[in-house]
């Protein structure tokens, strides 16, 4: 007898708890192999004081299981709290999400029928890592941060992904055309990435387009990597244009741990009204069975649930005159599947999974050598209120710059100042760029030190700095709009 593998499963809030509830019975009915930990997150743990939405004893649950199923959770608005969703991917290193994306054309309406792409999404870095700050009246900042072992971990991860599951295409989406630095390595580190894997197809979309082209030509697609931001919301539109966001699940995976959910919301407006489609998190679930060994488990599962699509056993979200036979309930609809445990759909491809190879997903030694850093300079960022450029370039004239003198003045990453003949709209926080009066030269720490200095015993309001530094001679900075 198989022994039960230990999870940890949270309830979540809105319609969590209805669509773990069914999920649950489902797996129990198919006699899925678990041990099963409850552990209370969200809303309620938020509401006693603990800003994460997490407590101590559901960290404990979770270093015991290392495998979490979780239904969606809803994350308080306003300040002083951070995305729980976010947290528990970073904490327990889950850097790459998995989002299938599969058409069942013709009973879930506007599904086109070759749609069947996987989204390999970056989920720890990015705009993601939440880092933004107020720097003056007019100016917010959130931090755009991508590493080059990160972005090679997720590339090679999707790679291994396509590998391990027969498929021939791995297309990367970033937009380096304009955020040549932080898209701009993505995209390096992918064209080195592909070249280990001659039998897969490589190709490259600016995200822009490349969104538009899941939404109008989705069949054209079979592995999708990309970066945090992008990910989350071609994913979604991926899965809407599937038919619908309700029907798909997502699987986070790390070194160490993995979690399985639903890509959706906790969707309070329609929570206890025994509405909502567990669809997504029983697709986690299954995702889920295959990663802990029970393949057995979940293709009796997914099989089901396949035949009770086709059967036209739907829940509202799909329900459709032209196909559906029976709008039903979250419970009902649990029930439906339940049902057909042990038969196998007609028109659908019937699903039958093997154990999942151990995933070797360890960081292989860099593909980039560390190259020589060199300082070269510092951008400081200024708080002033007026609105007359020549003036505040009169006012940073009269700071000693000692070795370094003042490039440009920017405001908003535009270039106002020198030789500027048109007037922009300014903003509050100004950027003045410090390079060497000598070029080739270095610069100090002291040397900033000493600038900054300077600048305090002007008067003038510094909010930040950005160290400027060379790679190998390349700068690792890049220049002002219209400079």
């Amino acid at each position: 007898m198989t022994e039960a593998t230990p999870i940890t499963v949270a309830y979540g809030d809105g319609i969590g708890p209805e669509i773990m509830e069914a999920t649950l019975r489902i797996l129990a009915e198919a006699e899925a192999k678990l041990a099963i930990e409850v552990i209370e997150v969200g809303e309620k743990v938020y509401g006693r004081g603990v800003t994460t939405g997490i407590p101590a004893e559901a960290w404990e649950s979770l270093r015991r299981t290392k495998v979490l199923l979780k239904s969606p959770i809803t994350t308080p608005q306003g300040g002083g709290y951070k995305s729980l969703n976010v947290t528990m991917r970073k904490t327990l290193g889950l850097f790459a999400n998995i989002r299938p994306c599969v058409s069942y054309y013709p009973f879930v309406k506007g599904s086109p029928p070759s749609l069947n792409m996987v989204i390999v999404r970056e989920n720890e870095e990015d705009l993601y890592t939440g880092i933004e700050h107020r720097q003056t009246h007019d100016i917010y900042q959130c931090l755009k941060l991508i590493s080059r072992p990160g972005s090679e971990r997720i590339i090679r991860y999707a790679f291994d992904y396509a590998v391990r599951n027969g498929r021939s295409k791995v297309t990367c989406m970033s937009k380096d055309n304009i955020m040549k630095m932080t898209d701009g390595v993505f995209h390096k580190i992918f064209d080195k990435v592909a070249l280990e894997y001659p039998q897969i197809k490589n190709e490259h979309y600016i995200i822009d387009i490349g969104t538009a082209r899941i939404a109008s030509k989705p069949q054209v697609f079979d592995v999708i990597v990309t970066t945090n931001l992008y990910g989350d919301i071609i994913s979604d539109v991926a899965a809407e244009v599937s038919g619908s966001v309700g029907l798909a699940g997502s699987s986070n995976i790390g070194l160490n741990f993995a979690m399985f959910e639903a890509i959706h919301g906790s969707a309070p407006d329609i929570s206890g009204k025994n509405i909502a489609n567990p669809s997504g998190l029983l697709n986690g679930a299954i995702m889920m069975l295959v990663h802990i060994g029970q393949p057995e488990a979940a293709s009796l599962i997914h099989n089901a649930w396949l035949k009770t699509i086709e059967d036209g056993q739907h829940t509202a979200d799909i329900f459709n005159a032209e196909t559906s036979k029976a709008k039903l309930g979250t419970k009902e609809f649990a029930s439906a599947v339940i049902e057909r445990l042990g038969q196998k759909p007609k028109t659908f491809t019937p699903v039958e999974y093997k154990p999942a190879p151990k995933e070797d997903i360890a960081s292989k030694p860099p593909i980039f050598a560390k190259e020589k850093k060199e300082l070269i300079g510092v951008d400081v960022f200024y708080h002033w209120q007026g609105k007359n450029v020549k003036e505040f370039a009169e006012k940073l004239g009269l700071i000693d710059c000692g070795p370094m003198e003042l490039k440009f003045i920017g405001n908003r990453g535009l270039k106002v100042w020198p030789n500027v003949d048109v007037e922009p709209f300014y903003a509050d926080r100004w950027r003045g760029r410090y390079l060497p009066k000598k070029e080739g030269a270095s610069i100090t720490h002291h040397d900033i030190v000493t600038l900054l200095n300077n600048v305090q015993a002007l008067g003038l309001d510094f909010i930040k700095i950005e160290n400027l530094y060379t790679f190998d001679g390349v700068p690792g900075f890049t220049m002002s709009q219209g400079e």
